[in-house]
C-alpha cells in the first residue's frame, strides 16, 4: 500500500500518532505542522515533514502536488490549550486555514479529507444516558469559552460540505469526544486559565496511594474513546467505499466509578491502594454518551479497548515516552516531587 496521505497538523497531540500509524500501514505519509523544527522525530520514522501556515494559501506551493489519496485537517486552534482568550485565532486557523486546505484538496485531486468536528456542536444535547445521533443537528453554544470555537468548527463542517456537493469531495467528519492517550503533558486550559486535567490529577493521586473523592452521583456514563480505537476509525476513514458524513468518535462510555476504579487498580501501588471517598453532596459530572451505529454500519468500526484497557496502554507509555523527541518528556511540564 503506497497511497500518499498529507496530514496538517501533524506535531499535534493527534496528528503525529495518526501519522506513525498510517505510516506502519504503508501509507506514504506527509507530516506537515506550524512548527518550524519537528527535532527529527518524522525522519526517524521515514516521514516528511513540512511547516507550512495553512492560513496562507500561498504556503501550500510548497507542499506535493501529485498523486495525494487523502488530505487529513487536524489542524487549527483548540480552547485546550489557549492561554486568554482569542476568538481570531479560531476563525484564522479553522475557518480561513480549512478553506485553504479544500482549496489544496481540490487542486491535487485528492479523493477524500478526513476532518475532526467538535463535540460541543451536541453540547445541548448532554445530561442523559440517551445515545446522542450522529446526525443530530448542529448547534454551536453561544456563551463559554467553546463557543467562538464551535461556530468556526461548523462553518468549518459547512464548507467541507459544500466541497462534497460541488466537486464531489469524499468527506469523513469525526465528531470527537475526548480522545484518551498519554501526553507528557498533564495541563490543559479551562477559560483560557492553566489546570491540570482532571484524569491525570487522579492518576498521580493513585500513584501515591492517596484517597480519591468520587463526586456527585457514581453512575454518571462519561464516552470513551482511547486512541487505539480511535487510530482504527482513521483507518477505517481511509478505506470506506462510501462518501461519507458525520460520524461519533466513542465506545459506549464507562461510569465515573467505573473510571476511578480503573485508575487505583492499573497506578496505585499494591501494598498502598488508594481508597475512594464518596461525596454525594458534591457536584455530579455532565453526562453523555454517543451512538456510534452509523460509525459501525457504515465504517465497519468496532471498538476494542476498554477503559480499564487504556489504562494500560497509558501507564505504559508514561514509563517509555514514545514521543519524547517531538513533546518532550513529563519532567518538562511536571514535577512528580514537589
Amino acid at each position: 500500500m503506497n497511497k500518499k496521505i498529507v496530514v496538517f497538523g501533524a506535531t499535534g497531540t493527534l496528528g503525529a500518532p495518526i501519522c506513525k500509524h498510517l505510516k506502519s500501514l504503508g501509507y506514504d505519509v506527509v507530516a506537515v505542522g506550524h512548527r518550524k523544527n519537528d527535532n527529527g522525530f518524522f525522519s526517524d520514522l521515514g516521514i516528511k515533514y513540512f511547516s507550512i501556515n495553512i492560513e496562507d494559501c500561498n504556503d501550500f506551493n510548497n507542499l506535493p502536488q501529485d498523486n495525494i489519496y487523502a488530505v487529513l485537517n487536524f489542524a487549527g486552534a483548540l480552547p485546550a490549550s489557549m492561554s486568554g482568550y482569542s476568538p481570531d485565532l479560531y476563525i484564522k486557523s479553522i475557518v480561513q486555514g480549512t478553506l485553504n486546505v479544500l482549496e489544496y484538496t481540490r487542486r491535487i485531486c485528492a479523493d477524500r479529507i478526513v476532518f475532526p468536528q467538535s463535540l460541543f456542536d451536541i453540547s445541548y444535547l448532554f445530561g442523559s444516558k440517551v445515545p446522542i445521533s450522529a446526525d443530530s443537528e448542529r448547534r454551536a453554544p453561544l456563551d463559554g469559552d467553546h463557543a467562538v470555537y464551535v461556530i468556526a468548527k461548523n462553518a468549518a463542517v459547512d464548507l467541507i460540505e459544500h466541497y462534497y456537493q460541488v466537486y464531489g469531495l469524499k468527506r469523513f467528519i469525526l465528531r470527537l469526544s475526548r480522545v484518551y492517550l498519554y501526553h507528557p503533558n498533564p495541563y490543559t486550559f479551562t477559560d483560557g486559565k492553566k489546570v491540570m486535567i482532571s484524569d491525570r490529577y487522579l492518576i498521580y493521586q493513585a500513584m501515591q496511594g492517596r484517597d480519591i473523592e468520587l463526586w456527585g452521583d457514581p453512575h454518571r456514563l462519561l464516552e470513551t474513546c482511547s486512541i487505539t480505537d480511535f487510530l482504527q476509525i482513521i483507518e477505517k476513514s481511509l478505506t470506506a467505499t462510501v462518501d461519507g458524513g458525520i460520524y461519533n468518535i466513542g465506545s459506549g462510555g464507562s461510569t465515573l466509578k467505573e473510571r476511578i476504579e480503573g485508575i487505583i487498580d492499573v497506578f496505585s501501588p499494591s501494598n498502598n491502594k488508594s481508597k475512594i471517598i464518596y461525596c454525594p453532596e458534591k457536584r455530579s459530572a455532565q453526562q453523555f454518551v454517543l451512538d456510534i451505529r452509523k460509525t459501525i454500519n457504515e465504517l465497519g468500526y468496532m471498538p476494542k479497548q476498554t477503559w480499564h484497557d487504556y489504562l494500560v496502554q497509558f501507564k505504559q507509555d508514561m514509563e517509555t515516552q514514545p514521543f519524547a523527541k517531538l513533546w518532550g518528556k513529563e519532567s518538562d511540564f511536571y514535577d512528580m516531587n514537589k
